[in-house]
């Protein structure tokens, strides 16, 4: 696998563990602002209104991330829904084993 793709996976994952611990910390909202999972170490762009009910669909595929609209990478994954706010991402290849592996909820 090629070292940008592992590292876009691992940036992903890294904002993953994050939102795991907004839902954690959210109580009995049944919305959630998410921060941007992409591959973008810098990004800082939030994802309002995401129902737990969809968070805790997408957490049940460890290669799923939610990012912004245009924070795709068509190269490492695969748009597999789409939200007015937001896009749901499917990792795949070298990625999506990355992604995977460093799942939280594998753990």
């Amino acid at each position: 696998m090629d070292a940008r793709a592992k590292r876009a996976a691992q940036n992903e994952s890294l904002f993953r563990r994050i939102n795991e611990r907004v839902e954690a910390l959210s109580g009995d909202f049944d919305t959630l602002t998410l921060v941007c999972e992409c591959a973008d170490a810098a990004c800082v762009e939030r994802l309002p209104g995401v129902r737990r009910d969809e968070y805790e669909a997408v957490r049940g595929h460890g290669d799923r991330f939610f990012v912004a609209r245009g924070h795709e990478q068509a190269e490492f994954e695969t748009v597999v829904d789409e939200r007015r706010d937001y896009l749901i991402v499917e990792k795949h290849g070298g990625a999506g084993e990355v992604a995977i592996d460093e799942d939280p909820r594998s753990d």
